[in-house]
């Protein structure tokens, strides 16, 4: 496990060029302070073809003992986070990254290990899950807020900005359900982008929307960067994870087989492509 790392005096972002460039207004992880997330040797147990274990396996498996059908989703993970830092999670579908996640955002419990996160968290993880179909947009806008612990007042005081930024205040008063998939998109990256969280996770949210609402989402990301919040992203696109990441973890079959340089855990992710 390697420490916080840092890039001259900030972070490092693409410019438009794609290129490389020192980002000043981004900053620099507190090294100084205790680390905001704290993960040690976690493991997570799934069995195949159940998602959870179930009342009978909690009753009837007193020896603790892991059955055939078994396998470690997250296995012997462990690294710090310090504020201010953009971490990058790479690896294949499978490999444990959205469960590593989950467990950060509070989600799921270990099976062993701990996970101490010292801060609020603003999942945009399954990000249009909790909301509900019945209802309309504005209701779900202000239960959504509601249940991440927005206070009343402040819904009504960012009501509008979130509806702006989604652009869907044509439709406040029609059932969710009704929305098309970008658009629900839209509403749920609006609302949890809007929470005074310090630590962001993200999750392939980034693929959804059109061009231009992505570009958006972008610009919020940065905004939320220059604050010095935290960013953990799980992403395919590595365009994504240099704009927005200096620091890597790398995903393989439920362990983390690097946490360095941005740089170095993308080559080592390439290398393993080319294996193949």
């Amino acid at each position: 496990m390697t420490g916080p790392l840092l890039t001259g005096t900030g972070a490092c972002r693409l410019d438009a060029a794609g290129r490389t460039v020192e980002a000043p207004g981004i900053m620099a992880p507190n090294v100084a302070a205790s680390p905001i997330i704290s993960v040690r040797d976690v493991g997570v147990l799934y069995n195949r073809g159940s998602r959870h274990r179930s009342l009978r396996d909690a009753v009837y498996r007193r020896s603790g003992g892991v059955r055939t059908d078994s396998f470690w989703a997250v296995d012997g993970v462990s690294f710090d986070v310090y504020p201010g830092e953009a971490i990058g999670v790479v690896g294949r579908n499978g490999q444990g990254k959205s469960t590593l996640l989950k467990l950060i955002a509070g989600v799921l419990l270990p099976d062993v290990g701990e996970v101490e996160v010292r801060g609020g968290v603003a999942p945009l993880i399954e990000i249009t899950g909790g909301f509900v179909g019945d209802l309309t947009v504005r209701e779900n806008i202000a239960l959504t807020a509601g249940l991440h612990g927005m206070p009343k007042s402040v819904i009504a005081e960012r009501f509008d900005e979130i509806v702006a930024f989604a652009e869907t205040g044509a439709f406040l008063d029609a059932p969710y359900k009704h929305l098309s998939s970008g658009m629900k998109a839209r509403v749920a990256f609006a609302v949890v982008s809007r929470l005074e969280e310090e630590v962001i996770l993200v999750d392939e949210v980034l693929a959804v929307g059109d061009k231009r609402f992505r570009r958006k989402c972008y610009r919020r990301l940065e905004q939320l960067l220059e604050e010095g919040r935290t960013l953990f992203l799980v992403s395919h696109s590595e365009r994504n994870l240099r704009r927005f990441c200096s620091r890597g973890l790398y995903m393989r079959n439920g362990a983390l087989v690097l946490d360095g340089p941005l740089d170095d855990v993308l080559a080592a992710y390439a290398r393993e492509d080319d294996d193949e």
